[in-house]
């Protein structure tokens, strides 16, 4: 990937967008070639799909195997999990995620914000978890700030061999981009990952920054 940089796992909230056609993708390109053109273009993806319907293992197998071996998916975890609290769902939708096999990332446990902060269920969910796996939290009610976790969306503290970014409120300018860039370079300098996705839109900006921050981080 010509815009790869070592430890930067740059990208978008989802891939399979048809209006990203003539701007991202080829005009021409067909639904099914789109993850095939956004690996060539971008090191990682962000599952949202995996929210709202758990994909197959098979599925999961396809899309791995349509991507660069260095390329990475963070799977967003179940809403009927993290929503509904289906936590007998976990081992399902861990084994599922695993089928990507060494091009599985993070996994984003994201909160409804309705859900206050309620540290013994936090302990529920962390001992729930498979311990092999790496986990990023986002939490939408206030209340959660400082709650124990290994990484927090959006932040750049912890000891945690990654940081987790989910960038939602474009435009971003070129000026924003490049004092995006010059926070992450030190972590990446550190040997820490840094996974970064921007918020899908209509119109293709959203991997254009992507492409665009790979390209300031290099």
């Amino acid at each position: 990937m010509s815009a790869s940089v070592t430890g930067a796992y740059v990208g978008t909230s989802g891939f399979s967008y048809p209006s990203w056609r003539g701007g991202f993708y080829p005009e021409k390109a067909r639904p099914a070639e789109f993850l095939d053109w956004f690996s060539e273009r971008l090191p990682s993806v962000e599952l949202n799909t995996s929210f709202y319907q758990l994909p197959s293992e098979d599925q999961f197998q396809r899309w791995a195997a349509q991507t660069p071996r260095e390329f990475r998916f963070a799977v967003k975890m179940s809403r009927r999990i993290t929503h509904g609290g289906r936590f007998e769902l976990l081992p399902t939708f861990t084994e599922q995620a695993r089928a990507l096999g060494e091009r599985l990332g993070p996994i984003l446990v994201q909160f409804p914000e309705t859900r206050t902060r309620d540290d013994g269920f936090l302990r529920l969910v962390l001992d729930s978890l498979d311990p092999e796996l790496e986990y990023a939290f986002e939490f939408r009610h206030e209340s959660w700030v400082g709650a124990d976790v290994p990484v927090h969306v959006n932040s750049f503290d912890g000891d945690a061999p990654f940081r987790y970014f989910r960038l939602r409120d474009p435009p971003y300018d070129e000026e924003t981009l490049r004092g995006w860039a010059r926070r992450f370079r030190p972590v990446l300098d550190r040997g820490t990952r840094v996974y970064c996705y921007f918020k899908h839109e209509d119109e293709p900006t959203a991997p254009l920054y992507a492409q665009r921050l790979l390209e300031l981080l290099r």
